[in-house]
């Protein structure tokens, strides 16, 4: 693994910094900060890091043989277009559309084999749809060590402030 992909991005990340407030939702985290910067505290210096991560997965519907192969008959179709326009691009005949219908063909086959084999090769182990996401269920804000005094004492001056939310 190089370096780079060992060491954040400067931009995401804060010298020694220090949490002002866990939250349980990021509009509270995203309130906090907004109040800040509404009171010309130097929010540059800030971050909201969502922590304690799960991965949620929805499930959309059940994969048939025959969603596969209409699935794949169509990505393939697509991409046939595709290919077709840009061979039409440069093609000085008339047939232009036959190009166009030929590669789509092409196409539909091609996505509609690959998208069996690809099906086949998973043996029935995941005959479902999903989509899925990592969300967090805490969200902190944190600042450079030098501006923590300053963004708890104007935090302490919010509406609807609450003592717990600091570390």
């Amino acid at each position: 693994m190089s370096q780079n992909m060992r060491m954040p991005r400067a931009g995401l990340s804060l010298e020694f910094p220090q949490s002002l407030g866990v939250y349980d939702k990021y509009q509270q985290a995203q309130k906090a900060v907004d109040f800040l910067s509404d009171h010309e505290f130097p929010v540059q210096n800030c971050m909201i890091v969502g922590t304690e991560l799960k991965q949620i997965e929805r499930v959309t519907g059940r994969l048939t043989t025959g969603r596969v192969a209409v699935g794949g008959l169509l990505s393939g179709v697509w991409m046939g277009l595709f290919v077709g326009l840009i061979f039409s691009l440069f093609d000085n005949g008339a047939s232009a559309g036959a190009v166009i219908v030929s590669t789509a063909l092409f196409g539909a086959v091609f996505g509609l084999v690959w998208a069996m084999v690809g099906y086949a090769a998973t043996r029935g182990q995941r005959d479902f749809t999903s989509v899925s996401q990592v969300v967090a269920t805490r969200y902190e804000v944190l600042v450079e060590h030098k501006f923590a005094a300053q963004g708890r004492e104007l935090l302490s001056t919010m509406p609807g402030y609450n003592a717990g939310q600091f570390n």
